[in-house]
């Protein structure tokens, strides 16, 4: 795959950079350099090896889920300008 400058122009337009015309025949062939390493990759033999997340082994630690706070609604929303049934009322903002 490679690219040309009109794709380049598009992809500077797209990213909200400024290129200048001076410079898109030379981000054409670094685009095009990248673009070639992509495909290099795509033939390197992968078949057996496990996708990982990270470099080193590692388990996230865990712990038990449980409620530790709460059950008091009354006092959560005490200082509230306006509330019924223990829920906070907002005004309407879209009509």
């Amino acid at each position: 795959m490679s690219v040309d400058a009109d794709t380049v122009k598009r992809i500077g337009r797209l990213a909200r950079i400024k290129i200048e015309d001076g410079d898109v025949e030379k981000l054409n062939g670094e685009l095009n350099t990248i673009l070639e390493f992509v495909e290099q990759l795509s033939e390197v033999d992968v078949t057996g090896v496990e996708p990982m997340t990270s470099v080193a082994p590692m388990a996230l630690r865990r712990r038990e889920d449980k409620v530790t706070d709460g059950g008091y609604p009354e006092k959560i929303v005490a200082n509230s300008p306006l509330s019924e049934d223990n829920f906070f009322m907002v005004p309407k903002v879209v009509e």
